[in-house]
């Protein structure tokens, strides 16, 4: 397990905006009066999120008197669980996956374009807008290789095509989330291999029904 501390350089003070307040109210009516502390994780993220990605020891402190929780405990929270951050990172937080899925699909081509054009892992860009970190699979191996980038998923991905997805998010212009190749959910990139009788080789011509036959029945004739 990797050794995980909160950063050198603290903020002197976290409080929840309005609306995170009103979340947080949201996530603990989930809860009875004497179960409050199941709330942590909840908060601790939403905490987070309020926080440019990652969660400083103020934030920490303010969930635990939020739950009337020893400070301590929420701490062994917050450094147990990689999902939460405890240093800064970059505005755009990239995940890159590369579990064995991925890996098959290329996605040593992707890590090497972060390197190239980020810079090295947990190192945030000189303009803070980017930082990326290798995580375990997220999930998405019909579409590897893939990222997630601070909420959303970005799959599909080629060398050139994730370049230009870090030059469009630098420039504040609109991203396409998901699929970067057009592709709806995970259908079959380059249309089916299997059961193209019944659906058709594009997914969508075949009978898409199957007439069935009660035991005893007669088959049709042809």
């Amino acid at each position: 397990m990797s050794n995980r501390r909160l950063a050198e350089i603290q903020p002197d003070s976290f409080a929840f905006t309005p609306e995170s307040e009103a979340i947080c109210k949201v996530i603990l009516a989930k809860y009875p009066e004497d179960r409050q502390a199941s709330a942590v994780i909840s908060l601790l993220w939403q905490a987070q999120k309020q926080h440019d990605y990652w969660l400083p020891r103020p934030a920490i402190e303010k969930v635990a008197d939020m739950l009337h929780m020893p400070y301590i405990r929420v701490l062994e929270v917050a450094t147990f669980y990689t999902m939460f951050n405890l240093e800064p990172v970059g505005r755009y937080y990239i995940q890159f996956c590369g579990t064995t899925p991925c890996l098959i699909a290329g996605s040593d081509d992707i890590k090497a374009v972060l390197e190239k054009r980020v810079g090295p892992e947990g190192q945030v860009t000189s303009d803070g807008l980017f930082s990326w970190k290798e995580v375990e699979c997220l999930g998405a191996c019909c579409n590897a290789p893939m990222v997630q980038i601070n909420d959303d998923y970005y799959e599909d991905l080629t060398p050139e095509n994730f370049a230009t997805l870090l030059d469009d998010l630098a420039a504040g212009r609109p991203v396409r989330i998901g699929s970067q190749i057009g592709r709806t959910s995970s259908e079959m990139h380059g249309g089916l291999t299997a059961l193209t009788t019944f659906y058709g080789t594009d997914g969508l011509s075949g009978p898409q029904s199957l007439k069935t036959t009660a035991p005893g029945d007669k088959p049709a004739q042809k």
